[in-house]
């Protein structure tokens, strides 16, 4: 498997450091065909009261959060509107979405409106954010709970991802492990909540990122773990990688150490990019 194409990539503007022309110009030079932008499509109406947003406030990032989904369209039709007059004959400029899912028939009633008005080439399925006594909570908040409550987040979180992979919404899913993020859920007792997840991405046809944003030194692994790989490959479930590149530097990284995992697997490769 040869991947010369990038979809899960943020710009300034956002919660990126780099503008769409300085991602392209990387992305060709590396020798990619395709660069898709999938910045955060955040919305619900208590996102501003998480302990979160004032951490997104003082980073410069606030625009990735919106209280109604308007607010949202307002930072996007622009955003959409940039991408498309971006013209290169080397490489092509995909629209794309990356969307934390919400739990209620009325968030999705309205996505989908939105999905119909902005028209994306693809959308990534992620969830950063559980509810917990009507608190939006993510996933760093988590660490600082008591351990009785990270397992009722933490089983939230897989719930969200199972709901979210039923809904149809979504082209893939995006680092179903999260948690481990701030090393929580690698326990072997989460494995039963990951094949429901698993399955259900199965059963909707879609399929799922190998993301290389957490290839670190203190961590040298990728979501999601190889115990969640081999439940892909069980189910025939499509992959890709994804750099989840928020800076042009990061675009391609760790995509060798990646393959190797798809080599090892043998896992089926996303057909969605020619």
């Amino acid at each position: 498997m040869n991947q010369n194409y990038t979809l899960h990539t943020h710009t300034i503007g956002f919660d990126g450091k780099n503008s769409v022309g300085n991602m392209a110009a990387t992305a060709k030079e590396l020798g990619f065909h395709t660069l898709g932008i999938s910045n955060h499509f955040i919305v619900h109406p208590n996102i501003k009261q998480s302990p979160m947003y004032p951490y997104s406030v003082r980073g410069g990032y606030s625009n990735i959060y919106a209280s109604d989904f308007d607010e949202a369209l307002s930072r996007f039709i622009p955003h959409y509107n940039e991408l498309n007059k971006v013209h290169s004959p080397d490489i092509k400029i995909l629209k794309g979405m990356e969307v934390d899912f919400f739990p209620d028939w009325k968030w999705q009633q309205e996505f989908e409106k939105v999905i119909a008005m902005l028209r994306p080439d693809y959308i990534i399925g992620s969830c950063h954010f559980v509810k917990y006594n009507d608190m939006l909570l993510n996933s760093h908040d988590w660490a600082r709970a008591d351990a009785g409550t990270q397992d009722q987040l933490l089983q939230s979180y897989w719930n969200n991802i199972e709901t979210a992979a039923h809904s149809g919404l979504f082209t893939w899913m995006a680092h179903l492990d999260l948690p481990k993020k701030v090393n929580l859920g690698r326990e072997p007792k989460w494995q039963t909540f990951e094949e429901r997840a698993v399955s259900a991405i199965a059963d909707a046809n879609i399929a799922m990122e190998i993301n290389t944003g957490f290839y670190q030194p203190n961590c040298y692994e990728p979501y999601p773990s190889p115990r969640i790989l081999q439940m892909a490959k069980n189910k025939n479930i499509p992959v890709l990688i994804s750099d989840d590149a928020h800076a042009a530097s990061q675009i391609g990284r760790h995509f060798d150490d990646a393959k190797m995992l798809i080599d090892k697997f043998n896992l089926n490769q996303f057909s969605k990019i020619k």
